[in-house]
């Protein structure tokens, strides 16, 4: 079972739309899936299309996370019963997809809510940190984990980062973003070396890259310069019905149209290079401004 942690310091950059597309493709690869919504506005729940009945959310389940039962609280997502309909999208990986077929299709979400927010503090203490690890002891059945974090440094950033082997952040091509890229680099440094040292950048996801800009491919360079090998591949483009695609409640396996077929191909492959094991650099890698 791998746990990533999606995040990203700066708000807006698309993080729980590149969260779940993740989740999107490993439905597609029949890897059975948990989405812990951490982000206390629960966009990821929206997009997932959930339906709980009286299931825990995330944040009465970390209120007491030794009694919480992740197996009695988790909501599948309405997506599922979509692949089911629909079948297995031709974009998905070849041994993944053989794989769905022989198996039950699991994608269930940790539902979010403003309840997490009593979390979100930036003195939050060891204890606290270790509450989602302990809820998610109980998620053995997973093969992949994937936590939506809130747009912050604060505490439910850190507790996910306490439950995680990786960290995937998120940004894109402009200043600001870079710029909080690079910040957000050097503090998962600082927290492997006091909370967490198994921890490691997963990488970074270029996301909504628009083809035609200058401005983003000379911050996509930049990034390339300062990042090296932690920036993964495919980079994700500028899609303009991803929020038609969101409010419907639909993967973008399911989705139809090319360029939401595009798209899944997309995540597809970023979702092996997520997963596979070698070949990334560490977080020590990142180059420093003034070095360049």
């Amino acid at each position: 079972m791998q746990v990533v942690s999606i995040s990203s310091l700066k708000g807006g950059v698309g993080k729980t739309s590149v969260t779940t597309g993740l989740a999107s493709a490993a439905l597609a690869a029949g890897i059975p899936t948990l989405v812990v919504d951490l982000d206390p506005h629960a966009d990821a729940s929206t997009a997932l299309g959930v339906s709980p009945d009286d299931q825990l959310d995330i944040g009465r389940m970390l209120r007491s996370p030794r009694r919480a039962r992740l197996a009695d609280n988790v909501v599948p997502s309405g997506w599922v019963e979509h692949a089911r309909i629909n079948g297995s999208s031709a974009g998905a990986l070849q041994a993944g997809a053989a794989r769905a077929a022989s198996s039950p299709s699991v994608l269930d979400v940790a539902v979010g809510s403003a309840y997490t927010g009593i979390y979100d503090r930036p003195d939050l203490g060891r204890r606290d940190l270790r509450r989602l690890s302990a809820v998610l002891a109980g998620a053995e059945n997973y093969e992949l984990i994937l936590v939506d974090c809130p747009p912050s440094l604060n505490g439910l950033t850190r507790m996910a980062w306490s439950a995680s082997d990786k960290v995937t952040l998120v940004a894109e091509p402009g200043l600001f973003s870079v710029a909080g890229t690079e910040r957000t680099m050097r503090a998962i440094q600082l927290f492997r070396q006091e909370f967490a040292p198994k921890l490691s950048p997963a990488g970074i996801v270029a996301n909504r890259v628009r083809s035609g800009s200058a401005e983003h491919a000379f911050r996509l360079s930049e990034m390339e310069s300062m990042f090296g090998e932690l920036l993964l591949t495919p980079h994700i483009p500028e899609q303009a019905n991803w929020q038609q695609i969101q409010g419907a409640a639909h993967s973008i396996h399911h989705w139809p149209g090319d360029s939401a077929k595009n798209a899944a191909g997309l995540f597809d492959t970023l979702l092996q290079n997520l997963l596979h094991p070698n070949g990334l650099a560490t977080a020590g890698s990142v180059r420093d401004r003034s070095q360049r």
